[in-house]
């Protein structure tokens, strides 16, 4: 996956708490495992006007314009600002692929349901959490300024906001290595290759029957 450093984006304002994965991406669009092809799909049902079906071209369906996504302003964020348990619903991991394929690779909330969360760092998406006050405020921020733009920094758990004001947060020390790095769970194990092929050529010493072909 790829790896996270900083990130400098327009903020895109989803102002709903209790946003589920259904709503993230429907049911329908879950026979697919290929991780891509998603964004064009990402909060189908709240996007666009018609029922969405996979393989769909998407260019000229119907769309809400007064849905977030939609606006000409916040087109091209690469970071979405929401409110309490984002991600909650099913486990599936299409969520996060939907949000990294339409170009989110941050979101903010004050809160977010732990397997939605635990699968953004899966796939190279930086899940920051804040106190509902500074939530708030950047919801406000950003509703009134038009180009509003955050520039959050993962190596120092920073948030700069216009303005000049810092915003801080914390995040999991082996996580954050991991996506400074863009190391997903087969990249950690391919670091270890060398030890792994060492281990098997011992044990095939130790025990050859184990790797006989007959």
């Amino acid at each position: 996956m790829d790896a996270f450093t900083e990130l400098k984006s327009i903020a895109i304002p989803l102002d709903r708490a209790n946003v589920d994965t259904d709503a993230i991406i429907p049911k329908q669009f879950l026979k697919s495992i290929s991780r891509s092809g998603f964004g064009p799909f990402l909060f189908d049902e709240w996007r666009y006007l018609d029922h969405g079906e996979p393989g769909m071209d998407c260019t000229n369906r119907p769309r809400n314009e007064s849905f977030i996504l939609n606006q000409e302003r916040y087109q091209g964020g690469q970071i979405l600002l929401a409110r309490d348990n984002f991600g909650c619903g099913s486990s599936r991991e299409h969520a996060p692929w939907a949000l990294l394929d339409f170009g989110i690779r941050c979101v903010i909330a004050p809160s977010f349901a732990d397997i939605f969360y635990n699968n953004c760092f899966k796939n190279g998406i930086l899940p920051i959490v804040l106190g509902e006050e500074q939530v708030s405020q950047l919801f406000s921020e950003v509703e009134a300024q038009s180009g509003y733009q955050l520039h959050v920094d993962l190596t120092a758990q920073k948030i700069n906001i216009p303005g000049g004001d810092v915003m801080t947060f914390q995040i999991d020390d082996f996580r954050k290595e991991c996506l400074l790095k863009g190391l997903d769970e087969i990249g950690l194990t391919l670091a270890h290759a060398d030890e792994i092929r060492a281990y098997e050529q011992k044990r095939r010493g130790e025990a050859p029957w184990l790797f006989s072909d007959g």
